[in-house]
């Protein structure tokens, strides 16, 4: 018989607050135009993005993930000493270690809090969260900051004509903590490396190692181009809209609700022909309330999710106490789906 004590944490998990945080910079498409061979007309076709964030100098990973967090704890009414755990979604915090979420955590004023980084792209945000549930209900963390975070201006090739125009930085966190009811759902998440090459950063760090910039891109000037993230496009669109949607019905039927059931859609903030083809896929009702916080933000990868959830609840679109679909999928291939309900 085992001597381990049965752990004593929460019944359920619930989100309890959500924030946002956007740079101040805004980049309409005309600014992206001045280096790629295309047109404002065909980026919005393309992609419904109008208009980006891009973080300043100021605007570090962990500058942008404090703002955010701050808002999702007074929004939660919770103070930073009570939380437990930070977990910080990233792919754009470019040293190897520590860990961001450690300086975050001292920052905002936690309590020693556990803290660590995980890299599942634009799937972040869902990994994040289905870690933090399991941590609450489990009882190893009352309260857990969930952030995502992207500075992928710094990622992105602005000669690149099928990839210049998607990207955007910000930061979205939420607090997620105890709950009397279920308020997070089961998740559905998995990954298909087979189809990792889809996309990827067009250089490893370790080729840029004294002596090994051989074949290295270079850009117009002459100069080695910086790593930056590239995608097919077009496969990574047949896999979004055909393969996320089956995802988006298992994470329904997890649930246990249908689509009638559902007051919020938000998926990550991709592409706009990919989310209006999920709704579709999907037949969700038309009283269903779907993000497009693409248009004016972008593809933020991690932080896309509560970005876009922290806009809804503000603007009124969607309001506390609805029943939400979230689904993230990107790079990996990873993905991640559930049901919550909105704080």
């Amino acid at each position: 018989m085992s001597k381990i004590k049965p752990s004593k944490g929460a019944p359920y998990a619930r989100i309890l607050g959500v924030g946002g945080y956007r740079p101040t910079r805004v980049v309409p498409n005309e600014v992206i135009l001045e280096t790629i061979d295309s047109s404002d007309e065909w980026i919005r076709s393309r992609s419904g993005i109008e208009t980006r964030h891009w973080a300043g100098p100021e605007e570090t990973v962990a500058a942008m993930s404090v703002e955010a967090s701050g808002k999702a704890l007074a929004d939660a009414g919770i103070d930073a000493s009570r939380v437990g755990a930070v977990v910080v979604s990233t792919v754009s915090h470019f040293a190897q270690t520590p860990a961001i979420a450690t300086e975050i955590a001292d920052r905002l004023g936690t309590d020693k809090a556990a803290a660590f980084d995980i890299s599942a792209g634009c799937a972040g945000f869902g990994y994040g969260l289905t870690l933090a549930k399991g941590m609450v209900v489990e009882g190893s963390a009352e309260y857990v900051l969930v952030i995502g975070v992207e500075r992928l201006s710094d990622l992105t090739d602005l000669e690149d004509r099928a990839t210049a125009f998607l990207f955007g930085d910000g930061a979205g966190a939420v607090v997620v903590g105890p709950s009397q009811e279920p308020a997070i759902g089961p998740t559905v998440w998995g990954s298909e490396g087979d189809k990792a090459e889809t996309i990827k950063q067009t250089v490893s760090w370790d080729r840029f190692r004294i002596g090994d910039v051989s074949e290295l891109p270079l850009d117009r000037d002459g100069n080695v181009k910086f790593p930056a993230i590239t995608q097919e496009g077009q496969a990574v669109f047949r896999w979004a809209v055909f393969e996320m949607a089956k995802v988006a019905q298992q994470a329904l039927d997890a649930a246990g609700i249908s689509p009638d059931d559902l007051d919020v859609f938000i998926p990550h903030q991709a592409n706009v022909r990919i989310i209006d083809s999920m709704v579709k896929t999907l037949k969700l009702p038309e009283h269903v309330t779907v993000a497009r916080d693409i248009r004016t933000t972008g593809n933020t990868s991690a932080a896309s999710i509560p970005l876009a959830m922290e806009r809804l609840l503000a603007t009124g679109d969607a309001k506390s106490g609805d029943t939400a679909l979230v689904i993230g999928f990107g790079a990996g291939l990873v993905y991640a789906a559930t049901v919550v309900t909105l704080p």
